[in-house]
């Protein structure tokens, strides 16, 4: 008989809970057991997903207290939370502890930045006060995949989706003597990182053929990079980020540059590149530059490099929702179970979306 390990899905109506059930739908050994959702329990996941009502038939989303009622005491449980930010931990700490007590083998892999910080102090630096789950946080690690080896903590905080764009780009570059770590990236984001729920800056006639920056080097998301290139490179980089909102739906496209170290010419930067991804399944270094309809819906990154003047430019792109939010917690808990890293993640890019 298959292999079988029932998936749970906190906060499972938003979209990246919706694309987290759109790629475990046809995951080899993944099977939603539950998606939770309190405004919405009862109601078909067909309902709040229309194009997922052929995958899940009649299976409904369930509350918080039925959440676990089709899994067996000892199972072996790959719960995925697509909670909002400061609300996830709580979430995550009250199914862990009734998981646990049914004796049950559970990998947590977190979408939310709740778990993205190493320490206490480093979250609320940014979050401020009130972390949820703060004696959780030591049975976390964070980093993308392709920068961390092993499984080092039980449970996962995937990087959000502009900090994976990011990572990519700055640590080969970090790992080496390329540069002297001062980083200037932009990065233009499509409107489904913004949520599901309808603001002013994702209303579509404010987007459509539009493009504006905002929070221009106060974004927050930024220490996370820092901290999770430090941690993947042992440099500490000065990083100058503005985040932009571009006219489409989903993807971000990130141009990130740095001033070349003395003698750096581009074949060197290309063999860094090489040697960190050379191996990686989902993370590719093209010639010349990277489209966003190579990599939109699908769980593949691509990387192209530019070097004049002394000036590197790291061009890269990727699915915000995919490889930047629900492909990346799928690809970290097929790790965390000893699976292939590629189950469930190997679609190609429709690439005329």
């Amino acid at each position: 008989m298959s292999r079988s390990i029932p998936a749970v899905v906190l906060g499972g109506t938003g979209y990246v809970g919706g694309e987290l059930l759109r790629l475990l739908a046809s995951h080899p050994v993944f099977r939603v057991a539950a998606a939770i959702s309190e405004s919405r329990a009862g109601d078909a996941i067909g309902t709040a997903f229309p194009h997922l009502a052929f995958a899940y038939g009649k299976q409904a989303f369930v509350a918080r207290g039925h959440a676990f009622d089709d899994i067996v005491d000892g199972a072996s449980v790959a719960l995925f939370s697509a909670a909002p930010h400061g609300a996830s931990a709580k979430a995550v700490q009250s199914a862990l502890a009734e998981l646990t007590a049914r004796n049950c083998d559970v990998h947590v892999v977190d979408a939310s930045a709740d778990f993205r910080f190493a320490t206490l102090a480093g979250y609320e630096a940014v979050y401020g006060p009130g972390h949820g789950a703060p004696d959780l946080l030591p049975a976390f690690s964070s980093g993308l995949p392709e920068h961390v080896d092993g499984t080092p903590t039980p449970h996962v905080g995937s990087p959000g989706c502009f900090a994976t764009t990011m990572l990519l780009a700055a640590v080969p570059l970090l790992r080496g003597t390329l540069t002297d770590g001062h980083l200037f990236a932009s990065a233009i984001t499509g409107s489904t990182g913004s949520g599901r729920e309808a603001q002013p800056g994702t209303h579509h006639p404010e987007r459509h053929s539009n493009l504006y920056a905002y929070k221009p080097l106060a974004h927050r998301h930024a220490p996370e990079v820092v901290a999770l290139a430090e941690r993947a490179s042992g440099r500490r980089a000065n990083l100058h980020f503005v985040p932009q909102s571009g006219p489409f739906a989903r993807g971000i496209h990130l141009t990130l540059q740095a001033r070349a170290a003395d003698g750096v010419a581009l074949a060197d930067v290309r063999a860094a590149f090489e040697d960190a991804y050379g191996d990686a399944p989902f993370v590719e270094l093209v010639d010349g530059t990277p489209r966003l309809k190579h990599v939109v819906a699908s769980n593949r990154a691509q990387i192209g490099v530019a070097l004049e003047g002394g000036t590197i430019a790291v061009l890269c792109v990727i699915d915000n929702l995919v490889k930047g939010a629900a492909g990346g917690a799928v690809q970290w808990m097929n790790r965390l179970w000893g699976l292939p890293e590629t189950d469930g993640l190997l679609a190609a890019a429709p690439a005329w979306t």
